[in-house]
């Protein structure tokens, strides 16, 4: 077990010490199974998002320094999990914890095939860099920023009505999985691709895709050099959805073309996209993305907007729809921002929000990052009447250069469709069965 691995279990470990609760009274607090909770203490496994970290931590009443510290002990120890899936893919014996999240024990999963996102997002198909050099980059990245996204008020943008417009030109794209940053490279596919070559995204099938994870591509505006390729210095901005559910376990639901009795009961809230990709389900009512954006020099980057393009609309889908939170409290409403699409010319308006009980002042765009300079998005994503494929495209300039950074899952349109009128199970773990709601 590598050091870095070591010192964040010791941190997760001297955390719920302290906290004086049981594995199994922390488990059902963070929604996990009680094994999960003992892998991640004595560093048989290292979370894939810093999502299920920070509950952890909150739980056991963390204090803001140490949430600060243990987010840098997050990153080291994902790095290092990252370097040992790479040599384990390479010939050689990948250290304990450098396997990935999802394919922990879990008490409540379900008896599906598990679609762990591959931990190959840190290999490329052609032209990428030498391996060796994006992991030490994107660490110093990362660990630059680390303070300064624990202080980063969020804001969220809220996208309502998703209608149909134009499809956009359809970039190719590099896939991302987990939390690790998109960061765009020369030329090629792979990790955080640039390309200047156009090429439509493929479709979604009604059953969902077996594969979880961001995707980013970048399209610079300068004019690409002979021979193909973009900018030699890459886009100076990168993405992360480094989470699917911000407001996890509340709200979230899936639509299942299955019924309650052939449904296998909901895993644990950081397994719940794969379990229900496994079962060919397609996001519910809406789809809240956490995005972080970062600058990939000291060199500001302004962001000019972020902009939905809808790739498909139809009827919504005529499934059942099943959810995976069960007693949700309050949570945070953070700064938002409202979309009509319905509008002759669509743009983002932005609303005064809250956080923490205080209000957050609207702020529209710009905005501007860097390596040290960090915005965090939640993106709230519902539809209420379609059936709606779409991306984002986030339009950017830095130092007489623009360009645009596309956002997707995984290389594909997200995909949402109406909750409205659907049949609604909820699981009750007392009687091991999938219920409607009685209200």
């Amino acid at each position: 077990m590598g050091t870095e691995i070591q010192d964040f279990a010791a941190e997760l470990s001297g955390l719920k010490e302290r906290s004086g609760l049981s594995y199994g009274a922390l488990a059902r607090k963070l929604h996990m199974s009680t094994s999960t909770v003992h892998r991640y203490c004595n560093g048989d496994a290292v979370p894939q998002d810093y999502a299920p970290v920070e509950r952890f931590a909150r739980v056991c009443r963390a204090s803001a320094d140490e949430l600060v510290g243990l987010h840098r002990k997050w990153i080291l120890a994902d790095e290092a999990k990252r370097r040992g899936a790479r040599k384990a893919g390479a010939g050689g014996t990948a250290e304990p914890g450098s396997v990935p999240e999802e394919s922990t024990e879990t008490e409540s999963g379900p008896e599906v095939e598990d679609v762990t996102p591959s931990e190959a997002s840190g290999t490329t198909t052609s032209a990428a860099p030498a391996p060796g050099r994006r992991p030490s980059r994107r660490l110093r990245v990362l660990l630059a920023a680390t303070a300064v996204v624990a202080l980063t008020v969020p804001a969220a943008l809220a996208f309502r009505g998703l209608t149909d417009g134009n499809g956009g030109d359809g970039r190719r794209t590099g896939a991302a999985t987990g939390t690790a940053p998109v960061t765009p490279s020369g030329s090629g596919s792979g990790t955080g691709s640039a390309s200047a070559t156009p090429s439509r995204p493929a479709s979604p099938s009604a059953g969902g895709s077996a594969t979880a994870g961001p995707s980013a591509s970048a399209s610079p505006g300068s004019p690409a050099r002979q021979g193909g390729g973009a900018d030699d210095r890459g886009t100076p901005v990168s993405a992360v959805i480094s989470s699917y559910n911000w407001e996890s376990p509340c709200g979230q639901y899936y639509l299942l073309d299955r019924e309650p009795g052939t449904v296998p009961k909901p895993p644990p809230p950081q397994d719940t996209r794969n379990w229900a990709r496994a079962l060919g389900g397609v996001d519910g009512g809406d789809m809240m993305l956490e995005l972080t954006l970062q600058g990939a020099s000291q060199e500001a980057v302004v962001l000019k907007g972020l902009h939905v393009r809808v790739v498909g609309r139809e009827p919504a889908l005529a499934w059942t729809a099943y959810s995976m939170g069960e007693g949700c409290g309050s949570g945070i409403t953070p700064q938002s921002f409202d979309i009509d699409l319905d509008e002759s010319l669509p743009r983002s308006h932005p609303v005064a929000g809250q956080d923490g009980g205080g209000v957050v002042p609207a702020k529209d765009f710009p905005y501007r990052v860097s390596s040290t300079d960090v915005e965090v998005f939640h993106l709230d994503a519902h539809v209420e009447g379609h059936d709606v494929t779409w991306y984002l495209e986030l339009e950017w300039s830095s130092g007489g250069r623009s360009g645009s950074l596309r956002i997707d899952d995984n290389g594909k349109p997200f995909r949402t469709s109406s909750i409205q009128g659907r049949p609604e199970y909820r699981y009750r773990a007392d009687t091991a069965q999938w219920v409607e709601p009685d209200y």
